[in-house]
This record gives structure tokens, C-alpha cells and sequence, in this order.
């Protein structure tokens, strides 16, 4: 309870990034003893949310612009790749349990229930690469997606990227079901990089840096 207690907070932006996370202050804040504290803390530190500084101790996890680009691009190669191999092994059920999901996840999104949005994000995303039957790969995909669920959310929340998203995953499913590998993964890298830049343009805002001229490239 007190690591869902912390992970929710940290996505939310309870705890804004660089933030320091006193111990003593968050047992009180969570009415807990100062262990469960402690051991959510390194658990938080596993999954990338929480960092231990020697000086100021835990701190939420900060990722630099360059990294979440880079973070949104990783998740574009193999997110792509796992989708070209799942495709021709997916049967009719496999397929409408991705859909069902993603009802699930318009249903969260228009009642604004904010603490969905990332982890059905992630199960319709999964159940359309589990027929390509790469578990370690799935594994990693799955820390990405971690790293990238309070960016996600921000993306939701503050640029009104969740209707978009939406649209965007009926397109990649309409695709799967047609059995066209190469538009699904074209919507697929479109979806995850467009999401990633829109991110990247919002904190630069939020950071006070000044955004860079568009370019015809990506």
C-alpha cells in the first residue's frame, strides 16, 4: 500500500521531479512507520521513479529532455518490431482482448479517472504484442513503459493528448485486424513518436526553455 501510495503521487506530479523525499515527513504524510517508507522507496528506485543522492538522499527521478526522446524512440523500435511479429500469430480472441482494453481505457479517460490511464494504456499495448510470445522482451518493454507513464499522463492531462491517443489505438487495432503489418507499425511509430514529441515541446515550456523552430523532418 505504501509503494501505490508513493507511485501515485510521483505520477500525478504530487512530487515534482528533483523533489526531495524525507522519510520522516512521508511516514507522517502516509501514517506509517519509517520502514515500509524506506523499503517502498528502494522498490520505487527498481521501477526508475526514485533516485538515491549521497547528499540529499531520495529524491523523484528527473529525466532530461534528450533522454525521454530517446526513451520514446527505444519504445518505437521495439514496440514495432514486437507488433510485425505478433500480427500473423494473433487469432480473434487475442484481438478483442486488446479491444476490450481499450474500451476500458476511453471509458477511464472520459470519466477522468487519471489513475487508469497508464496501466491500461500498457495492458492494450501488451495484449497486441503477447502473441509474438517475446517474454524478456516484453520485460523491458515493460520498465519503458514505467519510466514514460507520469510523461504519459502529462501528455493526457496537459496537452489533451488522451482523444488523440484513442483515436490513435483504433487506427493501430482497425490495422491488426485487417492483417496489415506495415500500416500497423506505421501508425504504431507514429503514435509513440508523436506522443514523445508533444511531450518534449510541453516541458520545454514547463522548464522555461525556449522551443526550437519546427522543422520538416520529425
Amino acid at each position: 500500500m505504501t509503494v501505490e501510495a508513493l507511485r501515485e503521487r510521483i505520477l500525478r506530479g504530487d512530487y515534482p521531479d528533483g523533489e526531495p523525499l524525507r522519510q520522516d515527513a512521508l511516514a507522517e504524510e502516509l501514517g506509517v512507520s519509517r520502514i515500509p517508507v524506506r523499503e517502498a522507496l528502494r522498490q520505487l528506485e527498481a521501477e526508475g521513479l526514485v533516485t538515491f543522492s549521497p547528499h540529499r538522499g531520495a529524491v523523484v527521478s528527473s529525466l532530461s529532455l534528450e533522454e525521454i526522446e530517446e526513451l520514446f524512440e527505444l519504445r518505437a523500435e521495439i514496440e514495432c518490431d514486437l507488433l510485425r511479429r505478433a500480427i500473423p500469430k494473433m487469432n480473434k480472441e487475442q484481438l478483442d482482448r486488446a479491444v476490450e482494453v481499450l474500451d476500458e481505457f476511453e471509458e477511464a479517460l472520459h470519466a477522468g479517472e487519471a489513475t487508469r490511464w497508464g496501466p491500461l494504456n500498457w495492458h492494450f499495448h501488451a495484449a497486441l504484442y503477447a502473441p509474438a510470445n517475446r517474454n524478456f522482451t516484453m520485460g523491458v518493454l515493460q520498465k519503458l513503459h514505467q519510466h514514460s507513464d507520469r510523461y504519459c499522463r502529462m501528455h493526457v492531462l496537459l496537452a489533451h493528448g488522451g482523444e488523440r491517443s484513442a483515436r490513435e489505438h483504433r487506427d493501430i487495432a482497425a490495422a491488426v485486424e485487417r492483417k496489415d503489418p506495415s500500416a500497423a507499425t506505421t501508425l504504431m511509430r507514429a503514435h509513440i513518436l508523436s506522443a514523445g514529441c508533444s511531450l518534449v515541446g510541453l516541458l520545454k515550456e514547463q522548464r522555461g526553455l525556449k522551443l526550437s523552430a519546427p522543422s520538416n523532418g520529425r
